[in-house]
C-alpha cells in the first residue's frame, strides 16, 4: 500500500480536471493555466466532485505501488501548478561573472573566452536582479528567478542553467541554487618551516 499514493488530490475552487480514458492523458485547468499529465496504464484514475484519486489492481506488487506513487504526485503537481506556480532561483557567485536578460535570452558570462547565450522556454518567465555584496558596493551577486507553472520543465531549465559552471568546492564560484550548500575543500595549507 503506498502512503502517497492512497491519498486524493484535492481540486481548489477554480480547477478543473479532464480525463480521457482513450488517450489516458489526466487534464488540469486553473487560474494560472493548463497542464496534462499521461497516465500509466497499470494505474487508474477515477474523478470524484472534488478531487482526484489514484488506484492500482495490486497495491502490494512493487512496481505498481511505486507507480501509483509517482502518479499521485504528478497529479498534485500539476494543481499546484496551476494554482500557485513553482519558482526557482539561482545564484551567480565570481568576480566578473554576471547574467543579463535580452527578451527571453538569458546571456550570461562565466568566466569564458565568449559569452553563453540560453534561450528560455515561452512557458517560463525569468527575471534577473543584481545586488550589491557584503564586502564592497562595486561587487554584485546576481540572481536568477524563474517561474513557471510547470514544475518538471523548470527544473530542468534551471539545471540547464546551473550545469554551465557548477559550483566549485574551493571558493564557491559558479551558478548554484538560492538554498544550496556547497561543501567547502580547504585550499594549500603552506607548512611553516623552522622549529
Amino acid at each position: 500500500m503506498s502512503r502517497i499514493g492512497k491519498k486524493p488530490v484535492v481540486l481548489p475552487s477554480g480547477v478543473t480536471a479532464k480525463y480521457e480514458q482513450a488517450d489516458r492523458v489526466l487534464s488540469v485547468s486553473g487560474p494560472k493555466g493548463e497542464l496534462s499529465v499521461t497516465i500509466h496504464p497499470l494505474v487508474n484514475v477515477e474523478l470524484a466532485e472534488n478531487e482526484v484519486v489514484a488506484s492500482v489492481a495490486k497495491p502490494d506488487h512493487k512496481k505498481q505501488k511505486a507507480l501509483w506513487g509517482l502518479t499521485r504526485a504528478l497529479i498534485n503537481n500539476l494543481v499546484v501548478g496551476v494554482t500557485e506556480g513553482y519558482k526557482k532561483e539561482l545564484d551567480v557567485v565570481g568576480v566578473g561573472f554576471k547574467a543579463d536578460l535580452q527578451g527571453q535570452k538569458l546571456v550570461l558570462n562565466l568566466g569564458f573566452s565568449h559569452p553563453i547565450e540560453h534561450m528560455i522556454p515561452d512557458s517560463i518567465s525569468a527575471q534577473v536582479e543584481k545586488q550589491p555584496t557584503k564586502a564592497t558596493i562595486e561587487q554584485y551577486q546576481t540572481t536568477i528567478t524563474l517561474t513557471g507553472i510547470d514544475k518538471q520543465m523548470l527544473g530542468q531549465v534551471a539545471a540547464n542553467i546551473r550545469e554551465y559552471r557548477k559550483p566549485e568546492p574551493y571558493k564557491g564560484k559558479g551558478i548554484r541554487y538560492s538554498n544550496e550548500q556547497i561543501l567547502r575543500k580547504a585550499g594549500k595549507v603552506v607548512k611553516a618551516v623552522g622549529g
